[in-house]
C-alpha cells in the first residue's frame, strides 16, 4: 500500500474547495462523467490506431445510487489507470503556491475548477470520502484504488475490477443529501449530460404494468449521443432540424429558419441557430441558447459570449475553443470566444441575405417576426448593421415592403423639403393616425408603418446614419410644415382677426388640456382644426421610458397644438361672427390699445438715449400706468371673446372633432358631442 499526501503547497485545498465553490457544487458530477467521457474517447482512439486489439464492447458510462450506503457510483470503461497514472493525475496538483492561490482565486469561484486541472477534486464540495478504483487498458494491469477523506493524506492499494475502466465512488457528506435522491440526479444529467457523444445509463427503463410502473432490464439512457449540430448539414433534411428543436424547447412554437454553424478555421465550431417569432418583449427570449464544450454543458447565460441581440435566438453553439470550467467574466475577455461571437454574426448576416437573395416573396412573409431581432442587431451591432442594411425592410402603411435603399429612391423627388432634407414619413398606428396618412398621400406622399417595440430607437439610430435625412412622426405638424416645399400660403384673416381667434378657441379649453392655440394658412379642403404634438418633445417623452439622459423628459406633461385652419370656411365664418357680434366693441377697444402702443413707444424711445437718473419720476410713473392700462384692455377684450366662446356650440364641436380625429375624446365629452352633433344637424 502507497501512502502520501497530495502535491499541493497548502494544507487547506479542500476547505477552499468545499467553501469557494459550494454554489456551484452541481457541477461536480459534470466534471466526473466529462472525465469518464475522455476515458472512453481515448480507448476509442487506442482501438482505431490499432493499439488496443480487443473488442472494446459495451462502452456505456453507468451512474448508480445506493441510498443505504450512501454512496454516488460514475463507472466508464475506458482506458483505466495504472498506479503511476492514478499517482501522477490525482496527487500531484502543482501550485506556485497557497498565498497565491487564495489571492487569485477567492473572489473567482468558477474560475478555480478546472482552472488547475481540479474537475475530479469538485468531488469533494459533496463527498467526505472518494474512491477511486480503476485498471489500466494495457495487458496485465493490476487494478488499483485511491482512496482520500478530504485531507491531503491519500492512500492507493491493489484491488479487485473484473475489467478495465475506472469508478468514481462518492460518499456523499451529511449536507449534500440532494445528490442521493434520483430526480436530483436525473435533473442535472439532462442538465449537463444530454448530448455527450457517450452513451449514459441511469437506472432502467419503466413499463406500466398491472397499475404501476415496473423496472425492466434495459438501461435507461439518458442522453443523445449524434445530436443535430455534431452531423453533416447534407445529412439532415428539415424535419430533423425541427425535431432537435423541439428536443431542445418541448411545447414551443416552432421557428421560422435555422442556420447550421459548421467551422474548423481559425477554430472549431459548431451548432445550429434557429429563430423564433419575436413579437415584443424580447427580454422573456433570453437565456435559450445553450453553449456546448464537445457535447458537455456549460451555460445558457451567452449574453457577452455572443452578441446581445443573438440571445433573441434559440439553439446551440459548440466549440472546444471555449473553456469548459471558467466564468462568464473570463469568457467575455477571452480572444477565441471574441473571435467566435464576431464569425457568428457573420454567419448570421449571410444566412439572413442567403434567405433574401433566394426568396424575397417568402422574407417578407416573415419580416414582422424578424424585425425586432434584425432591429436590435443594427442598434447595438456596427458590424451586423454594414450586412443587414441590404436586406432590413422597411414597410409601409399600404403594407407594401422596401429595402433602405429601394425606399430612398421611391420618396427622393417628392419628399425632399425646400432645405435638401429628405423627409421620412412614418405612423405608430395607422388607425389612429388615418386621417395624417391620408393627408400625407393626397400629397403624393408614402408614409412607413413604424409601430415595433425598437422602432423610436431605430429611427434615432438610422437618423445618424442616412445623410441629409430625418424622420418624422405623420401626426407630427401640418403636412405642408413636415415637409416644406416653397413659399407659405396666405392666409384670408388679418393678425388681429387670428389673434381674436386664438383667444375664442382658447375660452373653449379645459385647464387641464394643455393645448397651445397656433394658426397655419392651409388649403380649404383641409381639416378646420387639427391636433398635432412635436415630433421631438414627443420622442424624447417616448424616449424617458427607457431611463438614461431623457429620464427628465418622463416628468413633462403632454402638450399639444391646436391648429387652427386660417382659410377655411368654418373658421372664417367665425371670425364674421366675432365681428358681429363684437364688433363695436373690439373696435374700439382696438382704437385705445392702438393709441396706449404709440404712447408707450414714444416714452420708450424717449428713455432709451437717457441714463436712468435722467428720467423723471412721473414719466416712469406715467410709462408704468400706460402699460398696466395696456394689460387691462388686452384682458378686456380676452374676458369678452371668452365669454362670447363660452356659449358657442361651434367652436366646442371644432375642437371635439379633432380630438375625435386623434382618438382623444373619452367619457362625457364624447356623449355630450354626439347630443351637441344631433342638436347641430
Amino acid at each position: 500500500m502507497q501512502k502520501g499526501k497530495i502535491g499541493v503547497t497548502t494544507e487547506n485545498i479542500f476547505p477552499i474547495i468545499k467553501k469557494f465553490l459550494y454554489s456551484d457544487h452541481e457541477i461536480f458530477l459534470r466534471e466526473l462523467i466529462s472525465n469518464a467521457v475522455d476515458a472512453t474517447q481515448k480507448l476509442k482512439v487506442l482501438y482505431n490506431a490499432g493499439e488496443f486489439k480487443q473488442d472494446p464492447g459495451d462502452l456505456t458510462i453507468r451512474v448508480k445510487l445506493d441510498k443505504k450506503k450512501k454512496t454516488l457510483t460514475v463507472s466508464d470503461s475506458g482506458v483505466g489507470m495504472t498506479a503511476e497514472e492514478l499517482d501522477k493525475y490525482l496527487n500531484q496538483i502543482a501550485f506556485s503556491s497557497a498565498n497565491d492561490f487564495l489571492a487569485k482565486y477567492k473572489d473567482q469561484a468558477n474560475n478555480l475548477i478546472g482552472h488547475f486541472g481540479l474537475g475530479f477534486y469538485s468531488s469533494f464540495m459533496v463527498a467526505d470520502k472518494v474512491e477511486v478504483i480503476t485498471r489500466s487498458w494495457q495487458e496485465g494491469a493490476q487494478a488499483v484504488k485511491w482512496t482520500c477523506d478530504g485531507s491531503p493524506e491519500f492512500t492507493i492499494e491493489d484491488a479487485e475490477r473484473a475489467s478495465r475502466g475506472t469508478d468514481v465512488i462518492l460518499y456523499i457528506d451529511n449536507d449534500s443529501k440532494e445528490f442521493l435522491e434520483e430526480d436530483r440526479i436525473e435533473e442535472i444529467l439532462k442538465k449537463y449530460c444530454k448530448f455527450l457523444p457517450i452513451e449514459i445509463a441511469f437506472g432502467k427503463e419503466k413499463e406500466w404494468k398491472d397499475g404501476k410502473y415496473v423496472e425492466t432490464d434495459r438501461d435507461r439512457i439518458i442522453n443523445n449521443t449524434k445530436p443535430a449540430w455534431t452531423r453533416k448539414p447534407a445529412e439532415l433534411k428539415d424535419e430533423d432540424y425541427l425535431n432537435f428543436y423541439r428536443e431542445l424547447y418541448p411545447g414551443s412554437e416552432e421557428p421560422m429558419f435555422y442556420i447550421h454553424l459548421n467551422v474548423d478555421y481559425p477554430f472549431k465550431l459548431t451548432g445550429i441557430l434557429y429563430f423564433p417569432r419575436i413579437k415584443s418583449n424580447f427580454d422573456i427570449q433570453k437565456n435559450k441558447i445553450q453553449l456546448y464544450c464537445n457535447q458537455v454543458f456549460v451555460t445558457d447565460s451567452v449574453e457577452g459570449i455572443v452578441p446581445e441581440f443573438m440571445t433573441l435566438l434559440h439553439g446551440v453553439i459548440d466549440s472546444p475553443d471555449i473553456p469548459l470550467n471558467v466564468s462568464r467574466s473570463y469568457l467575455q475577455s477571452d480572444s477565441n470566444v471574441k473571435k467566435i461571437s464576431s464569425h457568428i454574426t457573420k454567419k448570421v448576416a449571410d444566412r439572413l441575405q442567403e434567405i433574401f437573395n433566394k426568396n424575397r416573396e417568402e422574407f417578407e412573409k416573415k419580416w414582422d417576426d424578424l424585425k425586432l431581432f434584425i432591429s436590435y442587431g443594427m442598434i447595438t451591432d456596427e458590424k451586423f448593421y454594414e450586412k443587414a442594411s441590404k436586406f432590413a425592410l422597411f414597410k409601409n402603411t399600404d403594407g407594401k415592403y422596401f429595402t433602405f435603399d429601394e425606399y430612398e429612391k421611391q420618396i427622393k423627388e417628392k419628399q425632399t423639403d425646400k432645405f435638401k432634407t429628405l423627409v421620412y414619413l412614418y405612423s405608430t398606428d395607422k388607425h389612429d393616425q388615418y386621417a395624417y396618412i391620408e393627408k400625407a398621400k393626397e400629397k403624393g406622399y408614402d408614409v412607413l408603418l413604424l409601430d415595433g417595440q425598437l422602432d423610436l430607437h431605430l429611427i434615432n439610430f438610422l437618423e445618424g446614419k442616412f445623410k441629409n435625412s430625418r424622420f418624422a412622426r405623420v401626426d407630427a405638424d401640418v403636412i405642408d410644415k413636415l415637409i416644406q416645399k416653397g413659399e407659405e400660403k396666405k392666409s384670408k384673416l388679418t393678425q388681429e382677426q387670428m389673434d381674436d381667434l386664438k383667444a375664442v378657441f382658447k375660452g373653449q379649453i379645459k385647464p387641464d388640456e394643455n393645448f397651445v392655440v397656433v394658426f397655419e394658412s392651409l388649403d380649404e379642403t383641409d381639416a378646420p382644426v387639427l391636433i398635432t404634438r412635436s415630433e421631438y418633445l414627443r420622442r424624447m417623452k417616448d424616449m424617458s421610458q427607457v431611463g438614461g439622459v431623457f429620464s427628465f423628459y418622463g416628468d413633462m406633461p403632454d402638450s399639444y397644438s391646436l391648429v387652427l385652419n386660417g382659410n377655411h370656411p368654418l373658421i372664417t365664418r367665425i371670425s364674421d361672427d366675432v365681428s358681429k357680434m363684437l364688433g363695436e366693441f373690439l373696435k374700439q377697444n382696438s382704437e385705445e390699445k392702438s393709441k396706449l402702443k404709440e404712447q408707450i413707444e414714444f416714452l420708450e424711445k424717449e428713455h432709451k438715449n437717457k441714463k436712468e437718473e435722467e428720467i423723471r419720476q412721473f414719466e416712469k410713473d406715467d410709462l408704468k400706468k400706460m402699460k398696466e392700462e395696456l394689460e387691462k384692455k388686452e384682458k378686456e377684450r380676452n374676458d369678452k371673446l371668452a365669454e362670447y366662446s363660452s356659449g358657442n356650440k361651434l367652436v366646442r364641436q371644432l375642437i371635439d372633432l379633432a380630438l375625435l380625429a386623434n382618438n382623444m375624446l373619452k367619457g362625457e365629452d364624447l356623449s355630450r358631442f354626439v347630443k351637441r352633433s344631433v342638436e347641430l344637424l
